[in-house]
């Protein structure tokens, strides 16, 4: 019971599989009212894709963590459910060509926070090892986070600094599109597609990611920052989430400080080189550009806009020197 949302536990596809095309009754009693849910329940993408097509108002499920919040609130009323979960090959991950890793949709946080991934991604296993307490983060999925888009989504930052892609398939058509062009809008996800896969470019250098909340354990990040280093093109990528209602790029920040690193030198114990009034200053400029006088993004005027400012500053200015050493 969820606020007085009755939902019957979904089959466990281990112990009960229910075959693609049999419809399950899901019954949710909201205001006193029952209202049948028809729950599908794919064995595979194409099955899913299928699925949707033929049922237009349906909704991918995997975790719920997001859904189940969005049904109680009154937010959601889906007139389906297409279960994912048992979609194996969306729960894993592979290396590709070209030196690309690609992460199942349906990877849950607590996947992405083992020590082999941490290896490959350490900055969006950092994310996921702060998403939640365990009962999200066991749940809770890659797509998920992508699909939902709220702005304090811990993984969002760090796929925008990627510069990572999504691969959204439909019926007849498969399509890659920029994490951060679905998540602005520009290229958003359209009827009938389904999340499938997330490609993110393995640069094998330096990667960060810090949060800072209102309270000590996993908790909603009231400011977060994703930074990671691409020696090849001797560029630094930053994003920086929750403060926006999508994660933002410093740009201009970037390229400058770019030009302040001393790419070729070492310092002690093989630290990138870097003035320290150069640290500081891209805190600073990250802040301004990502939190402007007055809180143009919704988190009010003042002090508070100030408060987060310095907030941003100082964990931009961390994120930058960490990955340097």
């Amino acid at each position: 019971m969820i606020s007085g949302l009755c939902v019957p536990e979904l089959p466990n596809p281990h112990r009960s599989p229910v075959p693609y095309g049999r419809q399950a009754a899901l019954q949710m009693e909201h205001g006193g009212n029952l209202v049948n849910r028809t729950i599908m329940l794919p064995a595979s993408v194409d099955e899913a894709v299928e699925a949707l097509a033929v049922t237009p108002g349906a909704v991918p499920v995997a975790g719920a963590t997001d859904l189940m919040e969005a049904v109680n609130a009154g937010r959601l009323r889906p007139a389906a459910l297409i279960g994912l979960g048992r979609i194996t090959e969306l729960r894993g991950w592979r290396y590709e060509d070209g030196g690309t890793a690609v992460l199942g949709a349906g990877l849950t946080h607590a996947r992405m926070d083992r020590p082999d991934f941490a290896a490959l991604i350490p900055a969006l296993a950092d994310a996921a090892r702060t998403a939640g307490p365990p009962q999200v983060r066991n749940v809770g999925t890659l797509g998920g986070n992508i699909a939902t888009g709220a702005p304090a989504g811990d993984t969002l930052p760090v796929l925008a600094a990627l510069e990572a892609t999504a691969t959204l398939a439909r019926a007849g058509a498969v399509r890659e599109v920029p994490i951060s062009h679905l998540l602005t809008g520009l290229d958003p996800l359209r009827p009938g597609e389904l999340l499938t896969w997330v490609r993110v470019p393995l640069l094998h250098a330096p990667q960060v990611f810090l949060k800072s909340t209102g309270r000590s354990g996993p908790a909603r990040a009231a400011a977060s920052v994703a930074l990671v280093l691409d020696p090849a093109r001797r560029g630094v990528r930053c994003a920086v989430g929750a403060v926006a209602p999508v994660p933002l790029r410093p740009l201009e920040a970037e390229n400058w400080v770019a030009g302040c690193i001393d790419w070729d030198a070492r310092g002690a114990e093989g630290a990138v080189l870097i003035d320290p009034a150069a640290l500081a200053a891209f805190g600073e400029y990250v802040a301004g550009a990502c939190v402007p006088e007055g809180g143009a993004h919704g988190e009010g005027a003042g002090a508070d806009a100030a408060r987060l400012r310095r907030t941003v500053a100082v964990l931009a200015r961390r994120a930058l020197g960490r990955a340097l050493k």
